[in-house]
């Protein structure tokens, strides 16, 4: 399987001044190991652009170029600032979105779905482990910051004899203005991921 961080984009990260991507963002910056450190979601992400490394970080670290490794990248490339709104849109509403967001392009939510079904008990405990914040919406909603800046609401409604549960991503509406429609969607297949273990 390809690895789904290209090379240019360490390249490109290589090529920036770290002060200023720190300024940036919340990272760190290691000069002796020439590698940013960022949690995202809750864990600790380093990225080493001259070794073209993304490493979670833990009791041992493990190299990961998924999905929310791609995603860390680009965010540290690509960053601005830029305030959040408080208005919630769907994938489709983002910049190009209605055009990119279907087909093979679809946000995985089904993973979610195939996991709690109807338990809106064991969704709320997910939710809550992954330090989620309540919101007043669907049958059940938590409020994620996977990066400050970024924050991912996810809606859940159960299913009844007529239609299955449905789990839908929503984002802050100035998130086009940074990220590119495949770096979201990098993002929010990562979340359907996390989220469906």
């Amino acid at each position: 399987m390809a690895d789904p961080i290209d090379r240019i984009n360490f390249d490109d990260l290589n090529r920036l001044d770290p002060a200023e991507v720190c300024r940036r963002t919340p990272c760190t910056y290691n000069a002796v190991k020439r590698s940013y450190t960022i949690d995202v979601w809750g864990e600790p992400y380093c990225i080493a652009p001259a070794d073209y490394s993304v490493l979670k970080m833990g009791p041992e670290p493990v190299r990961d170029h998924g999905l929310l490794s791609l995603f860390a990248v680009h965010y540290l490339l690509e960053k601005r600032s830029t305030a959040l709104t408080g208005t919630w849109i769907s994938e489709k509403e983002l910049p190009g979105g209605a055009t990119f967001y279907r087909g093979p392009h679809d946000l995985p939510t089904h993973l979610i779905t195939e996991r709690f079904a109807n338990d809106l008990a064991a969704f709320d405990r997910r939710c809550k482990a992954l330090h989620g914040t309540p919101l007043e919406l669907a049958d059940a909603a938590y409020r994620f910051e996977i990066v400050p800046q970024v924050p991912v609401a996810l809606l859940y409604w159960c299913g009844d004899d007529e239609f299955p549960p449905e789990a839908k991503l929503l984002f802050d509406k100035n998130l086009g203005r940074y990220l590119a429609s495949d770096v979201v969607y990098a993002l929010a297949v990562g979340i359907c991921e996390r989220m469906g273990r």
